[in-house]
């Protein structure tokens, strides 16, 4: 009995970490600026996976805020050589619906 409680409670976790991430939005707004192109959910293409980020930044309480100013801002020197492009004319809006979409890995559901 305890340990199907235990189960639950983390099951429980494991959705309210994911409460309030706009899936859609998230996801047709990275495939809308080519964050697909350079991203995956679990695998580095050019850049890390979206589930790498959010292993990285976790328990980061400022992240959000960090990575709304990377994705608006662009960079490199983080994960390797290779620049990030600016996306300056997204909205900060916009922006945290992908860095709350990230840092939760990237759910599909």
């Amino acid at each position: 009995m305890k340990k199907m409680l235990i189960a639950a409670a983390m099951l429980a976790g494991t959705t309210l970490a994911h409460a309030g991430v706009d899936v859609a939005a998230a996801t047709k707004l990275a495939q809308a600026n080519a964050c697909m192109g350079c991203h995956a959910v679990d695998k580095k293409l050019v850049g890390p996976s979206y589930q790498d980020v959010a292993a990285k930044y976790k328990g980061d309480k400022d992240a959000v805020a960090k990575l709304v100013k990377k994705v608006k801002g662009g960079g490199s020197g983080v994960w390797g050589p290779i620049p990030m492009p600016a996306h300056p004319s997204m909205s900060d809006a916009d922006a945290k619906i992908l860095v709350d979409w990230v840092l939760a890995g990237a759910p599909a559901k």
